[in-house]
């Protein structure tokens, strides 16, 4: 996969320094996401010793520095820009990853992306004004998102109507291969109900 991530000169011998303080054989630099395509998406910046990586990492080798990047935050890191800025007080590292929120997903991408796009692209925002908010929890082997619908949302008597028809149309209309969606709160699935 080619790596449109892009770590600056002055970052990489930034980070060279770092590493070198470390005084660790072979460590490197590992860079991640937590929660990748979702708001609360953080991107990170970890020394990795060895044997510290994922073997699913892909490695980067730069000039000045070894990087690990996570395979699960690949996506979201496209275009991503580490910089140095050198200033009076020593400078800063930043990390600039515009799509480690909002992926940028196409046919090929996991399902579970193109999900959690829809949502937060399209319906999300539309929920926002009533505080509300939903999240894809899973997606079953049967390819039923089952969504957590928080904030105004939960507690509401019309959410299974209004919302879950509305959220269920524009997920399936730009996913056709969903098979529907369930609330994680679902009552409707018996198969564990316990009858008297």
């Amino acid at each position: 996969m080619s790596q449109s991530i892009e770590i600056t000169d002055s970052a990489q011998e930034y980070l060279a320094e770092l590493l070198e303080k470390q005084n660790v054989e072979g460590i490197a630099v590992r860079i991640f996401i937590t929660q990748p395509g979702t708001p609360y998406a953080e991107t990170c910046l970890a020394y990795c010793r060895p044997g510290e990586e994922e073997p699913s990492d892909e490695l980067l080798e730069l000039d000045k520095i070894r990087v690990y990047l996570d395979k699960h935050s690949l996506a979201f890191l496209d275009e991503a820009v580490v910089d140095f800025n050198a200033d009076r007080m020593g400078g800063q590292l930043t990390i600039k990853a515009p799509n480690a929120k909002m992926p940028k997903v196409n046919a090929d991408s996991p399902l579970e992306d193109r999900v959690n796009y829809v949502l937060y692209s399209e319906i999300n925002p539309g929920l926002a004004a009533h505080g509300g908010e939903i999240k894809l929890i899973q997606l079953t082997e049967e390819n039923v998102a089952v969504l957590a619908f928080g904030g105004g949302c939960q507690g509401c008597a019309a959410v299974d109507l209004t919302l879950k028809d509305g959220v269920e149309k524009t997920l399936i209309e730009r996913i056709p291969e969903l098979a529907g969606i369930r609330d994680v709160t679902d009552h409707t699935d018996t198969s564990q109900a316990y009858y008297r």
